[in-house]
Order: C-alpha cells, then sequence, then structure tokens
C-alpha cells in the first residue's frame, strides 16, 4: 500500500457510498467488507474462491461453498458479519497465519503504508476488484471471452494501473506479489 495508491483508492471511494447495497442473485460478484484486523489475505482468497471460475469447484456441503449460499441474499454488514463469527474462518485463518517463520516487514517503512491484499476476479465479462477495505466491488472494465485475470488486458486494468499510479507519482515501491488460482493441467 504505497501513498499513491492509498491516494486513489480514497478519491475513489469519496463519491461511493459507504454501505454498499449489491445483494441478491442478480449482484454480480459477492464482495465482503472487512471487518477482521490483519486479515486482507484471508477476505482477497474468500473473494476468488467464492466468485468466478473457482466458485464452480466449490466442494458441496464446504465452508465455503455454504457462505457462498448464505452471502447472496445479505446485506453488507450481515455479510462481514458472518465472517466475523464464523469459528471454522478464525479456525483457518489462525493455522496458516502460523506457518511459516518470514518476518513481516515493518508497517512504518518509509514511503509504505503497510501490507495488503486486493483480489481480481474475471466474473461476468469484467474484471472486478474485491477489496474489503473499500466501499464495495469495483468493475474494472470488460474482457474478452479468451481473456482471465492474467491476460495482458485484464493486468492493464488491474495491477497494471496500480503500477503506473505509482510510477506516475515518482514512487519507486513497486514491491508486490501476485497468487493465481488456476486449475491443474493434465500431463
Amino acid at each position: 500500500m504505497t501513498p499513491a495508491w492509498n491516494i486513489d483508492r480514497v478519491a475513489e471511494d469519496a463519491d461511493k457510498p459507504a454501505i454498499y447495497q449489491g445483494k441478491g442473485p442478480n449482484e454480480p460478484v459477492i464482495w465482503f467488507k472487512q471487518t477482521i484486523g490483519s486479515a486482507c489475505g484471508s477476505i482477497g482468497m474468500i473473494h476468488c474462491l467464492i466468485n468466478g471460475p473457482a466458485s464452480k469447484h466449490l466442494e458441496p456441503g464446504s465452508f465455503l461453498s455454504k457462505l457462498q449460499t448464505d452471502a447472496v441474499d445479505l446485506g453488507m454488514e450481515d455479510r462481514a458479519k458472518i465472517l466475523y463469527d464464523s469459528q471454522e474462518l478464525e479456525l483457518a485463518h489462525q493455522s496458516v497465519a502460523e506457518l511459516g517463520n518470514s518476518k513481516m516487514p515493518s508497517v512504518d517503512a518509509e514511503g509504505h503504508i503497510g501490507q495488503h491484499f486486493v483480489a481480481y476476479v474475471a466474473e461476468g465479462g469484467k474484471l472486478w476488484e474485491l477489496e474489503g477495505g473499500r466501499n464495495g466491488p469495483l468493475e474494472r472494465g470488460t474482457l474478452g471471452l479468451d481473456e482471465d485475470v492474467l491476460s495482458p488486458r485484464a493486468i492493464e486494468l488491474g495491477i497494471g494501473r496500480v503500477i503506473e499510479l505509482e510510477k506516475a507519482s515518482g514512487g519507486g515501491d513497486l514491491r508486490f506479489s501476485c497468487i493465481a488460482l488456476a486449475r491443474k493441467i493434465e500431463e
């Protein structure tokens, strides 16, 4: 989260209502407001798994399948509450938070506001930016039938846009990682 990106986020959200009104089966994506501290990675993963192509592969009866079904008709606050109150999510989040031995970079690093996760999902011919710290899902543009979130157009509309914001600001902090959900290619 660089200063340039943060300024852009604030400006984009300035004219949006603080309470996202989307819900129901006609909502293009299921979006969750993040109310759990230091869980943007978990929220991002949930956004990726219950929207877009990955959502077609949820195990029936699983936590994610039930979450997807239960969340569809709920408003923003009730969706956030489902996650906040979920013992299963808390256990899963904590179990991976305790793995590894990496030292987290300082939140106070010069020019760097903090570590953050954002999800990009292709759904309904659109690229969606799903971030629990925003005022709702953001439609970033149209994708062709043959394009996915790693296509050049999607990268331009998504993470490429953030990179260009950083370059235009004169900043040099282009540290980021990408994780993609992909199907297994059979040999």
